[in-house]
């Protein structure tokens, strides 16, 4: 078997060493170098062509986000961001995602951490993805397809569920910041991200919506024209109380080794007595999404499920399981979810 070859970029020898190591553990992988730097990782991106990269948002002379945009106009290729635990790193690993990077990992702490071996497996798992992700979507962002019609449902409780994981910060920006301001129904969202995170994903998204968007906490009334985004490392439920819908954020169990998950929060609004769901399920590993989906057809078999096409998924691991129920009642690409969204979810006049 032909290994993936990997470019390993940190500031730190430490670093470059350990995750060296690590990558190389995988039978599927190979490191073909390192560089210390942003303008060091050019130039060995252009001379060794690697197959995916893993790159510190944290660097002098070139820092992660200018380096990130410098390889995908150059040449465009996979990318794993390694990031801090702290706000600012946080912020700009998001940001990273919205240039291109397929994932990122989060360092235990700091730039130089003996403690780098206990996200061992998540980094030999997350760049081995990577370097199979159909990566080049996150550099087109323009797009010539043809636009739908969708008829609207008739229900006056309209609730939209979103699920994703790897690749999901961009569409998701995609498909929220598309939304037009009074958006006649609420949005609720579960995205594979561990804490941190999903605040300043939140925030992002707030900032370039038309929508009010929120990393969601506990007691949260769910109301129309709001997006509520689980926070990492809680479970995100629905909950009906006196008629109204209400936001129960707890830490508990992941299932399925997922916290927060796609399965919870769909069988949450499964047990709403009185709604029209509309479930999405967006690009991402694994099969999340698909059980819940199963729970909102059975309690309300009017659901109308939305998954990603296959072509316009960073990672068709989700769509995909979710379609193999025959559940999902449209495959779409991703610049007409919101679209189809919107349509379907007309006000009445």
């Amino acid at each position: 078997m032909n290994r993936k070859r990997v470019l390993v970029v940190d500031d730190s020898a430490f670093m470059r060493k350990m995750i060296s190591n690590i990558v190389h553990s995988s039978a599927y992988l190979e490191v073909i170098g390192t560089a210390r730097n942003g303008e060091d990782a050019l130039q060995k991106v252009m001379e060794l062509k690697p197959d995916v990269i893993t790159l510190d948002v944290e660097m002098p002379l070139m820092d992660g986000i200018s380096t990130l945009k410098e390889i995908m106009k150059k040449m465009p290729t996979p990318v794993v961001m390694l990031s801090s635990l702290t706000k600012s790193g946080a912020d700009k690993t998001i940001e990273a995602m919205s240039y291109g990077a397929v994932d990122f990992i989060a360092k235990p702490s700091g730039s130089i951490s003996l403690n780098i071996k206990d996200v061992e497996s998540e980094i030999v798992q997350k760049v081995e993805h990577a370097s199979r992700a159909n990566y080049k979507l996150s550099i087109n962002t323009s797009s010539s397809i043809k636009k739908k019609s969708y008829k609207p449902i008739s229900s006056n409780r309209p609730i939209v569920a979103i699920g994703s994981s790897t690749g999901g910060p961009r569409a998701l920006q995609q498909v929220i910041t598309k939304l037009p301001a009074g958006f006649p129904s609420p949005v609720v969202i579960v995205q594979h991200m561990p804490k941190g995170f999903t605040k300043s994903l939140a925030e992002r998204l707030d900032k370039l919506s038309n929508v009010t968007v929120k990393e969601v906490e506990d007691g949260d009334l769910i109301e129309n024209g709001n997006v509520y985004l689980a926070p990492g490392g809680k479970q995100f439920k629905v909950k009906e109380i006196d008629s109204r819908l209400y936001a129960e954020v707890k830490t508990e169990q992941p299932v399925n080794g997922h916290q927060p998950s796609v399965d919870v929060l769909f069988e949450s609004i499964a047990n709403v007595k009185e709604c029209h769901p509309l479930a999405v399920i967006l690009t991402g590993m694994g099969s999340d999404g698909s059980n819940g989906l199963l729970h909102l057809k059975q309690k309300h078999p009017r659901t109308i499920a939305i998954s990603q096409s296959k072509e316009t998924c960073v990672v068709y691991g989700m769509p995909q399981a979710a379609e193999k129920t025959s559940l999902v009642d449209y495959v779409e690409d991703l610049d007409n979810i919101s679209d189809a969204l919107v349509q379907k979810i007309q006000t009445k006049r």
